[in-house]
């Protein structure tokens, strides 16, 4: 009997050390599966460094080329233009609304190549161009032969920068479209306010730009800005004439 006592006393203290050294097991295991995943961590954030010091120096070299091929030559158009208007003054002539126009685009280049090549430089996004700088733009098309109106619906209220510059690009790229492929049209800007999105709208009467979009380099980063915030983008023909740019940008109730 007491053998058999004595035995159950054994298997007792064997299952128990058996159960405990499991535990043991288990946790080592787990300390080790942990040990494994940090490893992992830290090699996909030396990874992700090692790209964004690559996305950085790109963004530095583009930053130069864009520099030495475009600003110089950008500036010479504005000298010209400038020159052209001070030599029409001087004669006792009224530069030609489409001279003062070049003048003032070449200027609004220049300002914006620094811009984006500050951003380039940078390693956070920018802000850029924002809404405030709509009326501008509208006059600017409506000097270059396409009648423009803006207006605005909705409670405004301060927009996240990407939003901003994304509506900004928006209307910038499809009134050039209409400037450049709509015939005796005229154009029509509309930003509207919702709680949470906002809403561009940028519509043509021309006769030319009835033909369906060619995806060129504008629509595709147009498109690319819009998609990139989440946002929706539809540009098409309208349904007499004319063309319309028409872009959902989401924006959250708070900001």
């Amino acid at each position: 009997m007491r053998t058999d006592r004595g035995w159950r006393r054994f298997y007792g203290v064997g299952w128990l050390l058996s159960a405990a050294a499991g535990v043991a097991a288990f946790a080592q295991w787990h300390a080790y599966v942990r040990e494994v995943e940090s490893r992992a961590e830290e090699a996909e954030r030396t990874r992700d460094e090692v790209a964004r010091r690559r996305a950085v120096e790109e963004r530095l070299r583009i930053a130069r080329e864009l520099h030495d091929s475009l600003t110089h030559s950008i500036s010479v158009i504005k000298v010209q233009a400038g020159v052209a208007a001070h030599l029409a003054r001087k004669n006792g002539e009224e530069p030609s609304a489409a001279l003062l126009a070049i003048q003032e685009a070449s200027s609004d280049a220049v300002r914006e190549l620094r811009s984006t090549l500050e951003v380039l430089r940078r390693d956070d996004d920018l802000p850029g161009n924002g809404l405030d700088r709509l009326p501008a733009l509208v006059e600017r098309a409506s000097s270059s032969g396409l009648p423009t109106t803006l207006a605005v619906r909705g409670a405004e209220r301060a927009l996240p920068a990407e939003v901003d510059q994304a509506a900004y690009r928006v209307v910038q790229e499809a009134l050039t479209n209409a400037t450049r492929h709509a015939v005796d049209a005229t154009a029509t800007v509309e930003i509207t306010y919702h709680p949470t999105s906002l809403i561009v709208r940028v519509d043509d009467d021309g006769v030319g730009s009835r033909q369906p979009p060619v995806p060129g380099y504008g629509l595709i980063g147009m498109r690319e800005r819009v998609t990139a915030l989440g946002g929706r983008l539809s540009a098409e023909p309208g349904p007499a004439r004319g063309f319309s740019v028409v872009a959902e940008l989401p924006v959250a109730a708070g900001d």
